[in-house]
């Protein structure tokens, strides 16, 4: 955002600092009207042609401005991802246990990435692990919707899950 002296456009289209529209003019024009109220010159639209510029006090400018930055940051909802892991021989009371935080982190509006671990020999049982875990997505209540299919990782297979 540039203003006074950094404005390079030599004709703009000036609004003052009340609000109303004095028409395209000089740059230097502008400067002094600008300069006779006190306040400073700032280039509000630089793409248009010719430049639309404000005549406003730039360091209160600033400040709302990076002030709705922060509030509108401050507004926006972050969902994270929890993850439940689950191994091949995960008991059933221990599976009710994950699906119960599973259920409690999809009503909290989070995202839930569902692994199950496989070590050594149980890596030669890929096709009961991957029915391990969809048992355990048929297990949840929660409505939610499937992000990621069951996919294969190095460690296992894994898939994301968002509430509806």
């Amino acid at each position: 955002m540039r203003a006074n002296l950094r404005i390079k456009a030599r004709t703009v289209v000036v609004i003052d600092h009340e609000g109303t529209h004095k028409g395209e003019m000089d740059i230097t024009d502008a400067r002094t009207l600008a300069n006779e109220a006190g306040l400073d010159l700032v280039e509000v639209s630089p793409k248009a042609n010719p430049p639309v510029c404000k005549i406003l006090d730039y360091g209160k400018f600033q400040y709302m401005q990076t002030k709705q930055a922060r509030q509108a940051q401050a507004s926006q909802t972050r969902v994270e991802t929890k993850g439940v892991r689950l191994g091949l021989r995960t008991d059933k009371h221990d599976l009710e246990f994950k699906k119960k935080q599973t259920e409690k982190f999809l009503a909290k509006g989070n995202k839930v990435k569902a692994e199950i671990i496989m070590r050594g020999r149980e890596k030669a049982y890929q096709d009961l692990a991957r029915k391990n875990l969809q048992a355990f997505l048929d297990m949840i209540e929660v409505p939610f919707k499937k992000e990621e299919e069951i996919k294969r990782f190095p460690g296992g297979f894994n898939t994301i899950i968002a509430p509806e």
